[in-house]
């Protein structure tokens, strides 16, 4: 009999990955999911919609206003492009954080090395480079804006940050809510429920400010730009508040996947805190101060602007507008070599004006000044805004005040757009889209700097029109040889057309259709 004696095998002992292998799997985890984001259809068709949109918006930015921009309204226009994708990457984070359990192999995920924690964290950082891209986008978008020989002001990078951040906490969520709702429609259930829940807070708030801040853009935009100072936006606490709620997601959705490190439970108190800072710092709306600041900054401009001489003329603007002076300028030079008699050498004051600010989504109409030789001008430049202006400084020349030129109804009118578009190389083109109605024929009211109009007869429209078919040279020396009589409140606009050699119009101006 033959025994045999066999050696007990020793188990071998598990030797835990050091700290740069967990690194590194994390990190290939991440890079790995993050191209599977990137391949996923309502990723790539809301990235290519969003890239075109700012596309477009770059490709015009050469001409009109957009060649002037004002950099403190341009920073939070950057904010609302990504908004359609942020939805995207957190319902395409959603389903790829559950992907393993809607096929079935979750358990066999949980015998490998990486730790349901790391896993998640992983599915976190897969969004970070959507982040930078956006960051990227961002930054040209603000750049080419910034780099216009037009621009003026200073953006904020708060602002800037706002869009990055809101596609990090779009992808906290969407990861969070695999761990907690690990269903296929919470993400679409989440969207409904936050945007009821936004509706009936704004409801029930009358639209609070500190609601108003509680979603991740706030643009305010489509008003008239005013003083950097004056804007009164929460930027830096609003970046705070979502950075802080981004951080405070992905740390819940590491916590609750296991995660129970001291490290991840100090980051989540950190980020908690931030949140609640940021709460705290944007949700008090407009202060006493900034409102009486608003208040005199409109109601004594002079006290708060810059003003330099130019060709005889002084221009005062607000200490981000004094690039501009320039091209105002230029325009009162072209407007006022037009000009006979005194006008011509007529000392004018160009003043910039705004309204009393009580929101940064209305267009400011001014009321009128009675300063003699005083011109207004508004914060903003290009495309319209030029003959506009123009127009404002004619009326000046001809009437003596703003004040004044309310009342014209005879040759001055007709004087005044002669001035204003005189030497414009579409003066047709132009004239029409100076018109409230757009048209050529009839009375209309035309626009002027602050923000009012002029009215316009059907007779004066006719005589302006006839004045754009004759050689310049003939009727600028006529305006000049019979500028007293037409800059005289006593003579009509037919008397005006007989001195200027154009067809007389029919019938007389009625004051009541301009």
């Amino acid at each position: 009999m033959t025994t045999t004696l066999v050696k007990p095998e020793t188990p071998e002992t598990p030797v835990a990955p050091d700290s740069g292998r967990r690194t590194a799997s994390v990190l290939a985890l991440a890079v790995f999911e993050a191209r599977q984001l990137a391949l996923q259809i309502p990723v790539v068709l809301l990235s290519l919609l969003y890239l075109a949109y700012v596309g477009y918006q770059l490709a015009g930015r050469d001409e009109g206003m957009d060649a002037y921009p004002v950099l403190h309204d341009a920073d939070r226009a950057t904010q609302g492009g990504p908004m359609l994708l942020c939805v995207a990457l957190l319902a395409c984070v959603h389903r790829a954080a559950l992907l393993n359990r809607r096929r079935g192999v979750e358990e066999q995920f949980s015998v490998l090395v990486m730790s349901p924690p790391r896993r998640t964290l992983a599915h976190l950082l897969s969004v970070v480079p959507f982040a930078a891209g956006v960051a990227l986008v961002v930054g040209v978008q603000f750049g080419w804006s910034a780099l216009r020989s037009g621009a003026v002001g200073h953006g904020s990078v708060a602002e800037l940050a706002v869009a990055p951040l809101t596609v990090l906490l779009s992808g906290a969520l969407g990861v969070l809510l695999a761990r907690v709702l690990p269903y296929a429609a919470t993400p679409v259930l989440f969207v409904v429920a936050l945007a009821v829940v936004v509706t009936l807070l704004g409801r029930v708030t009358g639209g609070g400010h500190g609601v108003q801040w509680l979603w991740p853009t706030v643009p305010e935009s489509g008003g008239t730009p005013v003083p950097g100072e004056l804007l009164g936006r929460p930027a830096g606490w609003h970046a705070l508040y979502l950075a802080g709620l981004a951080v405070l997601a992905a740390s819940v959705a590491v916590m609750v996947a296991g995660g129970r490190t001291r490290t991840l439970q100090a980051v989540a108190a950190v980020a908690l805190a931030a949140t609640v800072l940021g709460v705290n710092g944007q949700s008090p709306g407009t202060s006493a101060s900034l409102q009486a600041q608003r208040k005199a900054e409109a109601d004594h401009p002079q006290k708060f602007q810059t003003c330099v001489e130019r060709d005889g003329s002084r221009y005062c603007a607000y200490p981000d507008w004094t690039g501009w002076t320039a091209d105002w300028a230029g325009t009162v030079r072209r407007v006022r070599a037009e000009a006979g008699g005194d006008a011509a050498a007529t000392r004018l004051t160009v003043r910039q004006r705004i309204e009393e600010i009580t929101d940064l989504t209305t267009d400011a109409t001014l009321p009128t000044s009675s300063a003699r030789d005083t011109v207004t001008v508004g914060t903003q430049w290009g495309g319209n805004r030029v003959p506009e202006f123009a127009v404002g400084v004619a009326r000046v020349l001809v009437a003596g005040s703003e004040r004044d030129a309310e009342s014209m109804c005879d040759a001055r009118v007709v004087t005044t757009m002669w001035l204003a578009l005189a030497t414009d190389p579409t003066q047709a083109d132009t004239f029409r889209h100076l018109r409230i109605d757009d048209s050529l024929a009839g009375s209309a009211a035309v626009l002027t700097p602050d923000g009012g109009s002029m009215g316009v007869t059907a007779q004066q429209t006719q005589v302006v029109r006839e004045l754009f078919r004759e050689p310049h040279d003939e009727i600028a020396a006529r305006v000049k040889s019979h500028w007293p009589q037409l800059t005289s409140a006593k003579t009509t606009t037919a008397e005006a057309a007989r001195l200027l050699g154009v067809k007389v119009p029919k019938g007389a101006d009625d004051c009541s259709d301009g």
